[in-house]
Protein backbone atom coordinates (compact mmCIF):
# COMPACT_ATOMS: atom_id res chain seq x y z
CA UNK A 1 0.00 0.00 0.00
CA UNK A 2 1.15 3.44 -0.99
CA UNK A 3 2.06 5.51 2.17
CA UNK A 4 1.36 9.57 2.28
CA UNK A 5 4.70 11.75 1.85
CA UNK A 6 6.71 12.34 4.89
CA UNK A 7 6.24 15.86 7.19
CA UNK A 8 9.48 17.10 5.71
CA UNK A 9 8.08 16.45 1.86
CA UNK A 10 8.20 20.23 0.25
CA UNK A 11 4.20 21.68 1.01
CA UNK A 12 2.98 21.97 -2.20
CA UNK A 13 4.07 18.35 -2.93
CA UNK A 14 2.45 17.34 0.18
CA UNK A 15 -0.72 19.17 -1.26
CA UNK A 16 -0.91 18.05 -5.00
CA UNK A 17 -0.93 14.47 -3.05
CA UNK A 18 -3.54 15.05 -0.75
CA UNK A 19 -5.95 16.54 -3.49
CA UNK A 20 -5.19 14.11 -5.47
CA UNK A 21 -6.34 11.35 -3.20
CA UNK A 22 -9.32 12.85 -2.66
CA UNK A 23 -10.92 13.16 -5.77
CA UNK A 24 -12.94 16.55 -4.88
CA UNK A 25 -14.95 14.51 -2.62
CA UNK A 26 -14.68 15.75 1.25
CA UNK A 27 -15.18 13.01 2.26
CA UNK A 28 -11.76 11.15 1.12
CA UNK A 29 -10.51 15.15 2.30
CA UNK A 30 -10.99 14.20 5.88
CA UNK A 31 -9.36 10.85 5.46
CA UNK A 32 -6.20 12.43 4.00
CA UNK A 33 -6.33 14.95 6.78
CA UNK A 34 -6.10 12.02 9.50
CA UNK A 35 -2.82 10.67 8.37
CA UNK A 36 -1.60 14.64 8.62
CA UNK A 37 -2.88 14.53 11.95
CA UNK A 38 -1.77 11.36 12.93
CA UNK A 39 1.70 11.98 12.02
CA UNK A 40 2.16 15.37 13.74
CA UNK A 41 -0.41 14.15 16.99
CA UNK A 42 0.24 11.17 18.69
CA UNK A 43 -2.91 11.43 21.05
CA UNK A 44 -4.67 11.24 17.24
CA UNK A 45 -6.91 8.15 17.16
CA UNK A 46 -9.47 7.26 15.19
CA UNK A 47 -12.24 4.99 15.01
CA UNK A 48 -14.26 3.01 12.33
CA UNK A 49 -17.69 2.38 11.92
CA UNK A 50 -17.26 0.02 8.73
CA UNK A 51 -16.28 2.89 6.91
CA UNK A 52 -12.48 2.28 6.13
CA UNK A 53 -13.26 3.12 2.60
CA UNK A 54 -15.80 5.18 2.48
CA UNK A 55 -13.67 8.06 4.34
CA UNK A 56 -10.62 6.92 2.94
CA UNK A 57 -8.86 5.63 5.78
CA UNK A 58 -7.19 2.51 5.02
CA UNK A 59 -4.02 4.31 4.94
CA UNK A 60 -4.33 5.54 8.67
CA UNK A 61 -5.13 1.92 9.72
CA UNK A 62 -2.45 0.92 7.38
CA UNK A 63 0.16 3.73 9.05
CA UNK A 64 -0.90 3.58 12.78
CA UNK A 65 -2.15 0.26 13.63
CA UNK A 66 -2.03 0.93 17.53
CA UNK A 67 -3.87 3.82 16.97
CA UNK A 68 -6.57 2.08 14.89
CA UNK A 69 -9.89 0.63 15.88
CA UNK A 70 -12.68 -1.00 13.68
CA UNK A 71 -15.60 -1.81 15.49
CA UNK A 72 -18.28 -2.67 12.66
CA UNK A 73 -21.99 -1.15 12.47
CA UNK A 74 -22.17 -0.23 15.64
CA UNK A 75 -22.63 3.71 16.05
CA UNK A 76 -23.58 3.63 19.50
CA UNK A 77 -20.79 1.73 20.58
CA UNK A 78 -17.83 3.82 18.33
CA UNK A 79 -19.42 6.82 20.29
CA UNK A 80 -19.42 5.13 24.05
CA UNK A 81 -15.56 3.87 22.93
CA UNK A 82 -14.39 7.79 21.86
CA UNK A 83 -16.20 8.92 24.80
CA UNK A 84 -13.92 6.92 27.06
CA UNK A 85 -10.77 7.34 25.19
CA UNK A 86 -11.08 11.47 25.25
CA UNK A 87 -11.31 10.88 29.34
CA UNK A 88 -7.94 9.05 28.98
CA UNK A 89 -6.13 12.33 26.91
CA UNK A 90 -6.74 10.72 23.35
CA UNK A 91 -8.56 12.66 20.62
CA UNK A 92 -10.34 10.79 18.69
CA UNK A 93 -12.18 11.05 15.36
CA UNK A 94 -15.11 8.65 14.53
CA UNK A 95 -15.73 8.15 11.52
CA UNK A 96 -19.06 6.88 10.31
CA UNK A 97 -22.41 7.26 7.85
CA UNK A 98 -24.02 10.82 8.75
CA UNK A 99 -27.40 8.89 9.19
CA UNK A 100 -26.21 6.90 11.54
CA UNK A 101 -23.86 8.13 13.48
CA UNK A 102 -26.58 11.01 14.63
CA UNK A 103 -30.13 9.33 14.32
CA UNK A 104 -29.05 5.73 16.02
CA UNK A 105 -26.57 7.38 18.52
CA UNK A 106 -28.32 10.10 19.62
CA UNK A 107 -28.28 9.72 23.29
CA UNK A 108 -24.78 8.78 23.35
CA UNK A 109 -23.90 11.95 20.94
CA UNK A 110 -26.02 13.81 23.62
CA UNK A 111 -24.64 12.23 26.69
CA UNK A 112 -21.32 11.30 26.52
CA UNK A 113 -20.00 14.18 24.14
CA UNK A 114 -21.79 17.28 24.34
CA UNK A 115 -23.02 17.00 28.06
CA UNK A 116 -19.68 15.62 29.09
CA UNK A 117 -17.61 18.04 26.61
CA UNK A 118 -15.55 15.56 25.14
CA UNK A 119 -13.01 16.47 22.61
CA UNK A 120 -14.39 14.05 20.25
CA UNK A 121 -14.57 14.86 16.57
CA UNK A 122 -17.37 13.15 14.29
CA UNK A 123 -16.35 12.56 10.18
CA UNK A 124 -20.00 12.20 8.96
CA UNK A 125 -20.08 11.36 5.47
CA UNK A 126 -22.73 10.27 2.84
CA UNK A 127 -24.90 13.29 4.16
CA UNK A 128 -28.08 14.67 2.94
CA UNK A 129 -29.15 13.10 -0.53
CA UNK A 130 -25.99 11.66 -1.14
CA UNK A 131 -26.83 8.25 -0.95
CA UNK A 132 -29.61 9.28 -3.12
CA UNK A 133 -30.91 5.99 -4.41
CA UNK A 134 -29.95 3.86 -0.66
CA UNK A 135 -33.67 5.52 0.06
CA UNK A 136 -35.27 7.70 3.21
CA UNK A 137 -32.96 5.20 5.51
CA UNK A 138 -29.77 6.44 4.45
CA UNK A 139 -31.01 10.04 4.04
CA UNK A 140 -29.15 12.42 6.34
CA UNK A 141 -31.92 15.29 6.48
CA UNK A 142 -32.07 16.49 9.71
CA UNK A 143 -28.93 15.73 11.12
CA UNK A 144 -27.83 19.85 11.27
CA UNK A 145 -30.71 20.26 14.10
CA UNK A 146 -29.89 17.35 15.92
CA UNK A 147 -26.13 18.30 16.33
CA UNK A 148 -26.97 21.89 16.03
CA UNK A 149 -29.44 21.60 19.28
CA UNK A 150 -26.54 20.22 21.67
CA UNK A 151 -24.93 22.59 23.87
CA UNK A 152 -20.48 22.26 23.56
CA UNK A 153 -21.36 20.94 19.74
CA UNK A 154 -19.20 22.57 17.09
CA UNK A 155 -20.91 21.77 13.95
CA UNK A 156 -18.92 22.54 10.28
CA UNK A 157 -20.27 21.60 6.80
CA UNK A 158 -17.27 21.93 4.36
CA UNK A 159 -18.28 23.09 0.76
CA UNK A 160 -14.82 21.58 -1.03
CA UNK A 161 -11.96 19.26 -0.10
CA UNK A 162 -9.77 21.90 0.82
CA UNK A 163 -12.26 23.19 3.15
CA UNK A 164 -12.60 19.55 4.17
CA UNK A 165 -9.19 19.41 4.97
CA UNK A 166 -8.65 22.70 6.53
CA UNK A 167 -11.87 22.36 8.62
CA UNK A 168 -9.93 18.47 10.13
CA UNK A 169 -6.95 20.31 10.84
CA UNK A 170 -8.72 23.31 12.66
CA UNK A 171 -9.97 20.93 14.83
CA UNK A 172 -7.15 20.40 16.75
CA UNK A 173 -7.44 23.37 18.18
CA UNK A 174 -11.54 23.07 19.59
CA UNK A 175 -12.30 22.23 22.99
CA UNK A 176 -15.47 19.96 23.08
CA UNK A 177 -17.25 18.14 20.32
CA UNK A 178 -16.98 18.59 16.97
CA UNK A 179 -19.88 17.89 13.97
CA UNK A 180 -18.15 17.49 10.57
CA UNK A 181 -20.53 16.98 7.83
CA UNK A 182 -19.41 15.60 4.81
CA UNK A 183 -20.60 14.84 0.99
CA UNK A 184 -21.07 10.95 -0.16
CA UNK A 185 -19.65 9.40 -3.39
CA UNK A 186 -20.10 12.59 -5.60
CA UNK A 187 -17.80 15.23 -6.39
CA UNK A 188 -17.74 18.68 -4.88
CA UNK A 189 -16.48 21.48 -7.20
CA UNK A 190 -13.92 24.01 -5.38
CA UNK A 191 -15.97 26.84 -4.63
CA UNK A 192 -13.01 29.32 -3.06
CA UNK A 193 -8.93 30.06 -3.17
CA UNK A 194 -6.95 26.85 -2.38
CA UNK A 195 -4.59 29.52 -0.61
CA UNK A 196 -7.41 30.63 1.91
CA UNK A 197 -7.15 30.12 5.50
CA UNK A 198 -10.34 28.33 7.28
CA UNK A 199 -11.32 29.51 10.65
CA UNK A 200 -14.21 28.14 12.69
CA UNK A 201 -17.43 30.50 12.82
CA UNK A 202 -16.10 32.77 10.14
CA UNK A 203 -17.82 32.48 7.06
CA UNK A 204 -16.50 33.73 3.56
CA UNK A 205 -17.50 35.80 1.06
CA UNK A 206 -17.44 34.42 -2.25
CA UNK A 207 -18.90 37.07 -4.55
CA UNK A 208 -20.30 40.51 -3.61
CA UNK A 209 -23.19 41.96 -4.94
CA UNK A 210 -25.92 44.75 -3.23
CA UNK A 211 -29.10 43.03 -4.43
CA UNK A 212 -29.33 40.09 -2.22
CA UNK A 213 -27.98 37.40 -0.35
CA UNK A 214 -27.13 33.78 -0.91
CA UNK A 215 -26.03 31.82 2.48
CA UNK A 216 -24.92 28.75 1.69
CA UNK A 217 -23.07 25.46 3.15
CA UNK A 218 -21.90 22.53 1.64
CA UNK A 219 -22.78 21.10 -1.60
CA UNK A 220 -25.06 23.69 -2.42
CA UNK A 221 -22.43 26.55 -2.02
CA UNK A 222 -21.30 25.77 -5.59
CA UNK A 223 -25.24 26.08 -6.34
CA UNK A 224 -25.72 29.27 -5.14
CA UNK A 225 -22.60 30.64 -7.19
CA UNK A 226 -24.19 29.37 -10.22
CA UNK A 227 -27.20 30.93 -9.51
CA UNK A 228 -25.54 34.35 -8.29
CA UNK A 229 -24.05 34.10 -12.50
CA UNK A 230 -27.62 33.30 -13.54
CA UNK A 231 -28.69 36.54 -11.86
CA UNK A 232 -26.15 38.51 -13.17
CA UNK A 233 -27.10 38.13 -16.37
CA UNK A 234 -30.61 39.38 -15.55
CA UNK A 235 -29.17 42.28 -13.36
CA UNK A 236 -29.18 41.60 -10.26
CA UNK A 237 -26.28 41.59 -8.12
CA UNK A 238 -26.09 38.38 -5.72
CA UNK A 239 -23.83 38.22 -2.49
CA UNK A 240 -22.98 34.61 -1.93
CA UNK A 241 -21.66 33.78 1.87
CA UNK A 242 -19.87 30.05 1.92
CA UNK A 243 -21.43 29.43 5.62
CA UNK A 244 -19.34 26.41 6.62
CA UNK A 245 -19.83 26.59 10.05
CA UNK A 246 -23.56 26.47 11.36
CA UNK A 247 -22.71 26.57 14.83
CA UNK A 248 -20.79 29.24 16.23
CA UNK A 249 -22.91 30.95 13.32
CA UNK A 250 -21.22 33.98 11.80
CA UNK A 251 -23.50 36.45 13.39
CA UNK A 252 -21.50 39.47 11.86
CA UNK A 253 -21.60 38.43 8.35
CA UNK A 254 -25.53 37.66 8.57
CA UNK A 255 -26.66 40.72 9.89
CA UNK A 256 -24.08 42.35 7.55
CA UNK A 257 -26.38 40.73 4.69
CA UNK A 258 -29.32 41.47 5.91
CA UNK A 259 -28.13 45.24 6.52
CA UNK A 260 -26.51 45.56 2.72
CA UNK A 261 -29.33 43.88 0.61
CA UNK A 262 -32.45 43.37 -0.03
CA UNK A 263 -33.25 40.07 1.50
CA UNK A 264 -31.19 37.00 2.31
CA UNK A 265 -31.89 33.56 1.01
CA UNK A 266 -30.73 30.26 2.48
CA UNK A 267 -29.37 26.85 0.51
CA UNK A 268 -28.53 23.79 2.30
CA UNK A 269 -29.14 20.34 1.62
CA UNK A 270 -30.89 19.57 4.68
CA UNK A 271 -34.63 19.93 6.21
CA UNK A 272 -35.87 23.44 5.98
CA UNK A 273 -36.80 23.54 9.47
CA UNK A 274 -33.53 23.51 11.94
CA UNK A 275 -30.79 23.62 9.98
CA UNK A 276 -29.07 26.28 8.44
CA UNK A 277 -31.99 28.62 7.38
CA UNK A 278 -33.54 27.81 10.84
CA UNK A 279 -29.98 29.16 12.52
CA UNK A 280 -30.37 32.26 9.84
CA UNK A 281 -33.93 32.91 10.87
CA UNK A 282 -33.68 32.64 14.55
CA UNK A 283 -30.87 35.20 14.66
CA UNK A 284 -32.95 37.46 11.98
CA UNK A 285 -36.16 37.29 14.49
CA UNK A 286 -34.35 38.82 17.20
CA UNK A 287 -31.94 41.09 15.75
CA UNK A 288 -32.87 42.12 12.62
CA UNK A 289 -36.32 40.73 11.20
CA UNK A 290 -35.09 40.59 6.78
CA UNK A 291 -37.17 38.61 4.06
CA UNK A 292 -35.79 35.24 3.81
CA UNK A 293 -36.22 32.33 1.41
CA UNK A 294 -35.27 29.15 2.18
CA UNK A 295 -33.97 26.46 -0.12
CA UNK A 296 -34.01 23.06 1.00
CA UNK A 297 -35.96 19.87 2.06
CA UNK A 298 -39.42 20.45 2.35
CA UNK A 299 -41.18 18.82 5.19
CA UNK A 300 -41.41 15.00 3.67
CA UNK A 301 -39.28 12.21 3.23
CA UNK A 302 -37.35 12.07 -0.36
CA UNK A 303 -37.72 9.76 -3.43
CA UNK A 304 -35.24 7.53 -4.49
CA UNK A 305 -32.96 8.34 -7.16
CA UNK A 306 -29.86 10.09 -8.25
CA UNK A 307 -28.28 12.62 -6.36
CA UNK A 308 -28.41 15.12 -8.50
CA UNK A 309 -32.27 14.09 -9.93
CA UNK A 310 -33.32 14.43 -6.06
CA UNK A 311 -31.85 17.71 -5.47
CA UNK A 312 -33.46 19.09 -8.49
CA UNK A 313 -36.99 17.60 -7.78
CA UNK A 314 -37.04 19.43 -4.51
CA UNK A 315 -35.63 22.75 -5.72
CA UNK A 316 -31.75 22.11 -4.58
CA UNK A 317 -30.40 23.65 -7.92
CA UNK A 318 -29.00 26.93 -8.98
CA UNK A 319 -32.05 27.46 -11.03
CA UNK A 320 -34.20 26.86 -7.83
CA UNK A 321 -31.93 29.26 -5.60
CA UNK A 322 -32.03 31.99 -8.42
CA UNK A 323 -36.14 31.72 -8.41
CA UNK A 324 -36.21 31.99 -4.39
CA UNK A 325 -34.23 35.19 -5.17
CA UNK A 326 -36.60 37.26 -7.60
CA UNK A 327 -39.27 35.98 -5.21
CA UNK A 328 -38.00 38.51 -3.03
CA UNK A 329 -39.56 42.00 -2.38
CA UNK A 330 -38.40 44.44 -5.14
CA UNK A 331 -36.40 42.10 -6.92
CA UNK A 332 -39.07 40.57 -9.56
Amino acid sequence: MTTPPPMNTPAPLRSATWRSRSANQTRLAFGQALLELGQEDPSTVVISADTQDLLGIRSFAHDFPERFVELGIAEQNAIGVAAGMATTGLHPFVCAYAPFITARSMEQVRNDLAYARQRVVIGAAASGISLGVAGGTHHALEDLALMRSLPNMTVIVPADVTEAYRATLATRDLDGPVYLRLGGRVEEPPVGDLEAPFQVGRSVQLRSGGDVSIIACGALVSLGLQAAALLHGEGIEARVINMHTIKPLDRDAVLRAAGETRGIVTAEEHHLCGGLGGAVAELLALERPTYMRMIGMPDVFAVIGPTTAVREKYGMSAAGIARACRSLPGLR
